[in-house]
């Protein structure tokens, strides 16, 4: 059970006043966040104009490598980011400051494409699944055995909905005899029903201004670090 530490995501600047986006400031976010708790990071590096880019990976990385030294580091390699096919494989077959994982969404046409580059270089997979559907590509699969862990990460904000499909994806991999590590990523109002279940079902979980910006009370949160730390607390809870 780790709590990971998912610091930006995909959130535009006026989501959060402490939204990290630049290099310094995600590391500045990662260290307190490690002080804090948090096992590992998530990061989405953003390009000089502080919108996602694949080809800010290597600068990004070097810099949270320096402040984090052997902490775990992974990134998105979500097909928005650079919109483009060709372009997402070769700004990932191109990286020279290899992140330790990168999380690949099932949902999307290239998955295969972008697992089999990952596994080329190097790079653990987190294979991201949102629905059931996401979960029945991902464990027909002839490599599936050889990801890093699942990510299930539902967008429902109905709690008890998104709870449902998060049980039928475990199901489903069970069925195949997948056991790869789980973490399990609510979003927004799921987050902290998220946070609690995996608690429950001793799985790891991510958290930060990637998923919510509120703590559990609906208060609008400090920033990265008090999210990470509520997060940590409650799996230290007996």
């Amino acid at each position: 059970m780790i709590v990971q530490a998912c610091l930006n995501g995909a959130r535009l600047p006026d989501f959060h006043p402490k939204l990290p986006l630049t290099p310094e400031a995600m590391a500045a976010d990662s260290v307190a966040c490690v002080k804090a708790g948090a096992a590992e990071l998530h990061i989405h590096p953003r390009g000089a104009d502080l919108a996602e880019s694949l080809t800010a990976v290597d600068s990004t990385i070097a810099v949270l490598r320096a402040a984090c030294p052997g902490t775990l580091i992974g990134v998105s390699t979500g097909a928005w980011i650079e919109n483009n096919m060709q372009r997402t494989r070769d700004c990932i077959s191109n990286w020279t400051m290899l992140p330790d994982y990168a999380s690949v969404n099932l949902s999307e046409d290239d998955a295969p494409g972008v697992m089999d580059i990952l596994g080329q270089i190097g790079v653990g997979i987190e294979a991201g699944l949102a629905t059931v559907a996401d979960a029945e590509r991902f464990v027909a699969l002839a490599s599936h055995g050889k990801v890093l862990r699942i990510l299930i990460e539902i967008e429902e904000q109905q709690p008890n909905a998104a709870i449902a499909i998060a049980e039928d994806i475990v199901n489903v991999l069970a069925r195949a005899g997948v056991t790869r590590p789980i973490l399990l990523h609510g979003f927004d109002a799921t987050v902290w029903n998220f946070v609690a279940l995996a608690r429950k079902q001793n799985l790891s979980t991510p958290i930060g201004l990637e998923d919510c910006r509120h703590m559990p009370d609906g208060s609008l949160t400090a920033g990265n670090v008090e999210l990470i730390a509520e997060a940590v607390a409650i799996f230290r809870s007996v």
